[in-house]
């Protein structure tokens, strides 16, 4: 029993540590640029391993040197609760189990039905930008409760240690617009060949739909379902408030 007792000590020693080891991570950050994130490392590492590592393109810019366009595009397409939650939210977090449930039930009785080459269910997020932020910057791809309680702990950290404005600058600038793509002046120069504070309300609503699968998007341009939600997403502009 005391060995028991004292490996449970010792792990909670261990998670303290790696909290602490966070805190300062996301203390820091307030004050310098990260140069990377985890996720940016794991695909630098992979593209070295399989094509052409001289693709990478990233380029830091400061807030106000990103389109307005682009922050209210991206607000409205990844989190429209974005000025007002506190690193989760709730509501759209169930809102995304109640509509992978319901895929998951459709998915189920067709296969009961004999029907074949049943796609598997298309899975809906509900990760507000703070949490995408958490995930990118820190965490690892891996899909586990475990990692999932760490990225809300770190959603609360970064929004009370950094807030709003600088939780943005450093998603814009960090998160993957296409392979080897990261940030919004790369996203920028790469499809539009002009800096990321020049982007118009049409070419940002095009990049910001794009986030959920940037890879995929890269290799379909012309997609009719990135021209339309585009669309959706240009008329929704004026609604998402800036930080």
């Amino acid at each position: 029993m005391k060995a028991l007792l004292r490996w449970f000590a010792l792990l909670l020693l261990a998670l303290l540590a790696l909290q602490l080891f966070f805190v300062a991570r996301i203390a820091l950050m307030a004050v310098t640029h990260p140069q990377s994130t985890t996720f940016e490392r794991s695909e630098a590492w992979r593209l070295l391993q399989e094509k052409d590592p001289l693709r990478w393109r990233q380029q830091w810019v400061d807030y106000d040197q990103i389109s307005d366009h682009l922050k209210r595009a991206v607000i409205a397409s990844e989190d429209d609760s974005f000025a007002w939650h506190e690193g989760v939210d709730w509501d759209a977090m169930e809102k995304a189990w109640q509509k992978n449930l319901a895929a998951e039930e459709r998915v189920t009785k067709l296969a009961a039905n004999g029907a074949r080459a049943v796609r598997p269910p298309k899975i809906v997020g509900g990760s507000t930008i703070t949490q995408q932020l958490a995930k990118n910057l820190l965490l690892s791809g891996e899909r586990t409760l475990l990692r999932k309680g760490q990225e809300f702990v770190l959603a609360f950290l970064l929004e009370k240690v950094l807030g709003k404005q600088r939780i943005l600058e450093l998603y814009l600038n960090h998160v993957e617009w296409g392979e080897g793509v990261f940030g919004a002046e790369a996203a920028a120069q790469h499809y539009y060949r002009k800096p990321a504070a020049r982007l118009t309300a049409g070419e940002a609503a095009r990049l910001a739909v794009m986030l959920p699968r940037p890879r995929y998007y890269e290799k379909l341009p012309h997609s009719s379902y990135l021209a339309d939600r585009a669309g959706v997403i240009s008329g929704r502009l004026w609604r998402a408030e800036l930080p």
